[in-house]
């Protein structure tokens, strides 16, 4: 009996956990605090908790460290090309990375990222590290570098 109510908690807690909004995984993940902060600071939190669907290439905290820090800091208090930069890291749609072909597709932003996938998927520079965090409103695929818009 004890073992059939662990496994019920279990399958309950993975169905609430899976029914996370992109936002809520990104913060419940702990490696996009940067990435949450910038969010913040643009406005975009209601946008992508949203219903989407959306496809999010999202910088980890170690991808925002590689960004010059006066250059960051400058970023986070321009709303206007803050909200540039993130939104050329979303995608409408759910993407997942079976279905991601190489070529160009356009961002939300409006410009058109580059995507590869000889050696691993990439989006313009960054690697994607890790593909399809599936949320309820679209998919998270974690990038180590932040790309930025022609």
């Amino acid at each position: 009996m004890k073992k059939i109510l662990v496994a019920c908690l279990v399958g309950l807690s993975a169905l609430s956990s899976q029914a996370a909004d992109i936002v809520d995984t990104a913060i419940s993940a702990g490696s996009f605090k940067t990435l949450v902060t910038a969010v913040q600071a643009a406005g975009l939190v209601d946008t992508l908790k949203g219903p989407g669907p959306f496809t999010v290439f999202a910088p980890t905290d170690e991808a925002f460290a590689k960004v010059p820090k006066a250059q960051l800091e400058a970023l986070l208090k321009d709303k206007a090309a803050l909200t540039k930069v993130l939104t050329y890291h979303v995608v409408p749609g759910k993407v997942m990375a079976k279905d991601i072909k190489p070529g160009k597709v356009t961002t939300v932003q409006g410009s058109e990222l580059t995507v590869s996938t000889m050696g691993g998927v990439k989006v313009d520079n960054a690697n994607v590290v890790k593909a399809d965090i599936v949320t309820d409103n679209g998919v998270i695929h974690v990038i180590d570098s932040v790309v930025l818009p022609k």
